[in-house]
């Protein structure tokens, strides 16, 4: 099977022959416009000394792309059958290495093979910079967008094809319904852009929903303000799960162990927080001056 002809026809046929169907409990929806394909991989701009993940190898179409171009390739695959077909596509390939098993431990966190993997491949000669580039299946992409970000090695970008309902959720701007725990976890250390919005009828099977191809461009400079990683992360998830609720409310129910009311509204007034602000109202730099202030106000109480 060529992979640059990844066409739906081809796709059909070359199933019918090995006997297998796109499996929806794995998210399989396979793009069958090559357009689209070429479009990814020229946004990521992939070139020598680029060490690219990819998630979901799929039939390989994307993995060859970035083969011939890349200096390093992990792509990792949870069907065991689609890992054997992408093994034989990609054979004439040495600088491709993959992995046939689920990315994720649990929802939090990567595979301990797949963070072994990638540091390894971050420190081969002549890599010199990590980008995850994916048509990335739909069930795990919030996961793993999320969960790169904290991680030892991040990607300096990730371009990806997701579902444009995440897409909007992670690009959304304060006091808008997308907006929640997800846009600020990312925007806090990168800057995300739509790039495109696709619909179906580019995949084989079909989804029913629109598509988007997402870029988020890492900056160092604005994950250096964030002082505890782990803490804002669990900051801003605990504080959005009632996005409409009173921030000091928030707050009180949700470090009603570690803080009493006097704490809270003191730490709201330094903040210059009225009483009745709410968490989808706060910017990025907001939420992270208040995860901050929050943390100090823990430990000076221990």
């Amino acid at each position: 099977m060529d992979s640059s002809r990844q066409t739906l026809s081809f796709l059909k046929r070359r199933f019918a022959e090995i006997g297998i169907q796109p499996n929806a409990k794995h998210g399989q929806n396979f793009l069958i416009d090559l357009n689209v394909l070429d479009f990814i991989v020229r946004s990521a701009d992939v070139g020598p000394g680029d060490f690219v993940l990819e998630i979901g190898t799929g039939t390989a179409s994307l993995t060859a792309r970035l083969a011939q171009r890349a200096t390093r390739v992990l792509s990792v695959e949870i069907d065991e059958t689609l890992s054997q077909l992408a093994s034989e596509e990609l054979a004439a390939f040495d600088n491709v290495q993959l992995l046939q098993q689920d990315v994720l431990r649990n929802k939090n966190n990567f595979h301990a093979n797949v963070l072994e993997a990638i540091q390894q491949n971050v420190q081969q000669p002549g890599v010199e910079q990590f980008k995850l580039v994916a048509n990335l299946p739909y069930n795990v992409a919030t996961a793993i967008v999320s969960n790169l970000l904290l991680t030892e090695h991040v990607p300096v970008s990730m371009t990806v094809m997701i579902q444009k309902e995440l897409a909007d959720r992670i690009v959304a701007e304060p006091s808008t319904k997308d907006y929640g725990s997800l846009s600020v976890w990312v925007q806090s250390q990168a800057i995300p852009l739509v790039l495109r919005e696709l619909p179906p009828d580019i995949f084989w099977p079909r989804p029913k929903v629109h598509s988007s191809i997402l870029q988020i461009v890492f900056s160092p400079d604005k994950r250096s303000l964030i002082s505890d990683l782990k803490f804002f992360h669990d900051f801003v998830r605990t504080i959005f799960l009632h996005r409409r609720k009173f921030l000091r409310g928030s707050l009180l129910s949700s470090f009603k162990h570690e803080l009493d009311k006097p704490t809270v509204d003191a730490v709201m007034a330094a903040l210059s927080l009225k009483s009745d602000a709410r968490a989808e109202q706060l910017t990025t730099p907001q939420l992270l001056e208040l995860s901050n202030a929050v943390q100090a106000a823990i430990a000076n109480r221990h």
